[in-house]
């Protein structure tokens, strides 16, 4: 049985690896200084496809972003 001081402490947070992950990555980020600040800030945006299936065909698939649209 694993005593409570091995748990690392985003666990007993409450919290997932991944979500420690990227709380850790946006500090990072919003430390660097400019011109490096903007250039990770593009790398950021994730663009994807969603295609919903009928039956059992893909349909068009859709584009999307995690950006709001300007």
């Amino acid at each position: 049985m694993a005593s409570s001081a091995a748990v690392p402490f985003w666990r007993a947070a409450g919290m997932t690896y991944i979500t420690y992950s990227n709380i850790c990555a946006n500090l990072v980020r919003n430390c660097l200084k400019e011109p490096y600040k903007t250039e990770v800030l593009k790398r950021e945006k994730v663009h994807f496809s969603v295609a919903k299936w009928v039956d059992g065909k893909p349909q068009k698939p859709t584009l999307r972003s995690d950006t709001p649209e300007a």
